[in-house]
């Protein structure tokens, strides 16, 4: 770690940290506190991946949409009208409906195949991003003057890594450059996850062998055919199954590349001042 101890933390004078977990236990919202104290750059890695990596394909899709409509299918053709992604750091929607879900087209849901092509693109895009993350650590300071540097990560990070390979060249490239820190949830934590996502259930990356696996026993355990899928009952069913995939290896970064903190005190956390007394603590007990 580039940081083996508290006093090393409390020291330092370039302090970089990668928050990673799943979503909704606090990485945006500490990234977004820190950003706002105006000493430390943000960098958001599903930012990146739909500004960067996967804007054409979002753009394009939104295209083929109005393609289908005569009136926006003549303004397109003449040049009269363009169309663009609203991508915000804090409206990462674009991403996620491009994703989509698989199903019942009638249902809103794409075909598997589409599906995993876009996945796949997805899957492409966090690698790459994730990789950026040095060269951003580089570009904060020469050309913003931020020594301090965030990087808010997706939850699937865990898709793409072998924690316990240490030859892992996408954790050896993120650890090298930044203090890994994941913001781990309690039991509660995981059942008001589940219940938020049951109320709205949003498009996720899987790790393909995952991916397949789960759908062929959703098809056999619910006696069903891909076109008849209900996209939104498939996620549900699929997101309880994915935190029981994720969390042994959230676990296994956090052991062998980084340090844990809490969800709770991760909410605790609101200025810069106890997010750095909770890295240390981190860093004490790791």
């Amino acid at each position: 770690m580039i940081y083996n101890s508290a006093a090393d933390w409390n020291k330092a004078t370039h302090k970089r940290v990668l928050l990673f977990g799943m979503s909704g236990l606090g990485k945006t919202h500490i990234s977004n506190m820190l950003r706002s104290s105006g000493d430390w750059f943000h960098y958001s890695v599903d930012y990146r991946i739909g500004t960067r990596y996967m804007g054409e394909h979002i753009v394009d899709n939104f295209k083929h949409e109005a393609m289908q409509n005569q009136f926006l299918r003549e303004l397109l053709l003449s040049d009269s009208i363009y169309i663009a992604s609203n991508l915000t750091l804090n409206n990462l929607a674009p991403v996620s409906t491009y994703l989509g879900k698989p199903g019942s087209s009638d249902m809103g849901g794409l075909p598997f195949a589409e599906y995993s092509r876009r996945q796949e693109q997805f899957r492409i895009a966090e690698i790459s991003a994730l990789q950026d993350t040095q060269h951003f650590v580089e570009r904060a300071e020469n050309l913003y003057g931020y020594k301090n540097f965030i990087c808010d990560t997706g939850g699937s990070i865990c898709e793409w890594v072998d924690p316990e390979n240490k030859d892992d060249a996408l954790l050896k490239s993120l650890a090298s450059t930044t203090l890994m820190v994941w913001i781990k949830g309690s039991d509660a934590h995981t059942e008001e996850l589940i219940k938020r996502f049951d109320m709205a259930p949003k498009p996720m990356a899987y790790q393909p062998e995952f991916l397949v696996k789960t759908w062929k026993d959703y098809l056999v355990e619910n006696g069903t055919t891909e076109s008849d899928v209900d996209p939104d009952h498939f996620v549900r069913w699929t997101y309880r199954k994915s935190l029981e995939h994720r969390q042994p290896v959230y676990e296994g970064i956090a052991r062998n590349w980084g340090v844990t903190v809490s969800a709770k005190d991760a909410a605790l956390a609101t200025t810069q001042q106890t997010f750095d007394a909770m890295i240390a603590a981190a860093l004490e007990n790791s």
